[in-house]
């Protein structure tokens, strides 16, 4: 299939934190050095959404609240995307947000994940941010990055052997040294929120969203109305 460059494309991008209430860290790889998309930078598991991510099944729904955001101003289902985000740290690091569960029919891209015996859990992911990239970039996505807590995991967190070679370098970065990273700036953004908010439990007021659709890159706040 042949992937028009010019085309914003759904995306889900997911942020693993560990030790939330101590020292928190935040589970980061750095891009190939031949990656079309940013490439050699430190980012968070995160991408397109695939076809299949529509039909999995979940162990445990989202929250309600993660559910009526995700909606707004989308096309996209909130099932979709949070399938993408769990997909996507699979596929990346080899790590598992799920419960225990048989699934013999799991679609391609989800085989290994359901091999393991797990079914995805998306009670574990908060709607965090949302971010479209800037004009001009070889690729654009129209991302949601949500955050689940290392604890969620149902694998090692510092297991990364099952992971393909999207990432290298895939690393528990402290928070506090996380800007020491060759970033790009949407993820400096990203990492300045969660600081602000890493103490609070329960979702976010509400979500930011860069929208980049003009010279302006005007930032919306979303779901104040729908908790």
């Amino acid at each position: 299939m042949t992937i028009d460059k010019t085309t914003i494309r759904d995306a889900a991008t997911i942020i693993i934190v560990r030790d939330r209430h101590t020292r928190p860290s935040v589970l980061m790889g750095q891009r190939g050095e031949g990656a079309v998309f940013m490439p050699k930078k430190f980012v968070f598991p995160g991408g397109a959404v695939d076809p299949n991510d529509s039909t999995v099944p979940f162990s445990a729904p989202l929250t309600p609240v993660c559910e009526k955001r995700l909606m707004e101003a989308s096309s996209a289902s909130p099932h979709t995307l949070a399938a993408a985000a769990i997909r996507e740290l699979w596929e990346e690091t080899g790590h598992i947000i799920g419960q225990t569960g048989d699934w013999p029919d799991a679609p391609q891209g989800w085989r290994g994940f359901a091999k393991a015996g797990y079914l995805p859990d998306a009670s574990a992911l908060t709607y965090f941010f949302r971010a479209v990239t800037p004009q001009g970039r070889p690729r654009r996505f129209d991302a949601r990055f949500f955050v689940a807590d290392a604890e969620r995991l149902a694998t090692d967190p510092d297991d990364f052997s099952r992971a393909e070679d999207e990432l290298e370098h895939l690393q528990w970065v402290p928070l506090e040294n996380a800007r020491q990273y060759d970033l790009p700036f949407i993820t400096e953004v990203v990492l300045a929120e969660l600081e602000r908010t890493i103490s609070n439990d329960g979702p976010p007021e509400d979500i930011p969203f860069f929208k980049n659709d003009d010279e302006a890159h005007a930032v919306a706040r979303l779901g104040r109305e729908l908790d």
